[in-house]
């Protein structure tokens, strides 16, 4: 008693149709490319999310706040005179 007939096969299809319904077999199609898609992205390996994260890495490093130049001092101060002045 095999799979050989043509008649085994379409009592499978009918079985699994009222199991499962048309609705969750139309859905199945695209949830199974996704999954293919997902496995090869996968597969691949994680090189556009280790790109995206390198370039985001530099675009903080560049978007970091920086510190104001210190403010113009007189030449004949020295750094005692100017640490005593800021302190005031």
């Amino acid at each position: 008693m095999g799979f050989d007939s043509i008649w085994h096969w379409l009592l499978l299809l009918v079985i699994v149709l009222v199991v499962f319904g048309t609705g969750k077999l139309s859905k199945m199609g695209p949830d199974l490319g996704n999954a293919v898609r997902g496995f090869k992205k996968a597969m691949q390996g994680d090189d556009d999310e280790t790109r995206q994260k390198e370039e985001e890495a530099r675009r903080k490093a560049a978007e970091q706040l920086r510190a104001d130049p210190p403010a113009d001092v007189p030449a004949g101060t020295t750094q005692s005179q100017r640490d005593s002045s800021e302190s005031k």
